[in-house]
């Protein structure tokens, strides 16, 4: 018991896997519609309750990139209890990303990030299963890598990347997160289905293949605040608490603290 709370604890809910044959995750819901917590989940449950947490269990998150903003998606979505990650990036860490990417290491330079994070998810929730893709997301492939998801995290760092994305997920008809950032500032928009998205704002016949962020450099602060509302975003469409960025650009200026909104019209 935690107060009047009751819990259960990863080694009891481990010993209930394998005793009945479950997955981990199904076991911590079973415990969840008894009214029953897994400790690990505890300080969850104020903000989104029971309910909440047995969503997020169900969901299936796609993270697009496994770098400075998708390295950080992906941690977090882990310890909030995302039931499945599907991570997809064909790059490996390189010197230059120790300044900022969570998952990067001097001892993993070299290595897939997409293997990497897989790897970290299951340090961090061994219940949680992980989908993982060392291809690069095209036009051609973004439907099928993308197929089966609740949600799409933006991890990417190229705007032809995400209209790809953007455009899978209209196909696939599920909610895509948009985040991206450069120096000090950063940019979050949710897409659904039916919102003019990406599309109204940039032109889709001559995208730049890098970013501006080529320019302006990554610090480590910018990606870790957009990854975070990036995950928040998702934790509202799937919970259904709180009420998603649809339909305006929220743009933050991190030197001055500015937020600017830009409504997104047709």
């Amino acid at each position: 018991m935690d107060g009047e709370i009751s819990v259960i604890s990863i080694e009891a809910v481990r010993e209930l896997s394998r005793a009945r044959h479950q997955p981990l995750t199904e076991v911590e819901v079973m415990a969840l519609e008894q009214g029953i917590v897994p400790q690990r989940y505890l300080r969850n449950i104020g903000t989104i309750g029971t309910e909440g947490q047995i969503r997020l269990l169900r969901s299936h998150v796609a993270v697009v990139g496994a770098g400075g903003l998708g390295g950080t998606i992906i941690e977090l979505l882990a310890r909030q209890g995302v039931g499945h990650i599907t991570i997809i990036d064909d790059d490996h860490f390189a010197e230059q990303n120790l300044n900022r990417q969570l998952l990067c290491t001097e001892g993993n330079i070299g290595r897939y990030k997409a293997r990497v994070a897989a790897a970290r998810v299951r340090r961090i929730n061994s219940a949680v299963r992980v989908t993982v893709h060392t291809e690069r997301l095209t036009v051609d492939n973004a439907s099928r890598l993308l197929r089966g998801a609740g949600v799409v995290l933006d991890g990417l760092d190229n705007l032809l990347s995400r209209l790809a994305v953007e455009k899978a997920c209209r196909e696939l008809k599920i909610p895509f997160v948009h985040g991206s950032i450069a120096g000090f500032c950063g940019q979050l928009m949710t897409v659904y289905p039916e919102d003019p998205g990406l599309q109204a704002i940039y032109s889709a016949t001559s995208p730049p293949e890098t970013g501006i962020e080529t320019r302006l450099g990554n610090p480590a602060t910018t990606p870790a605040i957009i990854a975070a509302l990036e995950v928040q975003e998702a934790i509202k469409i799937i919970t259904g608490i709180g009420e998603p960025v649809r339909n305006r650009l929220l743009i933050f200026d991190l030197l001055t603290g500015e937020v600017h909104s830009i409504n997104i019209g047709r």
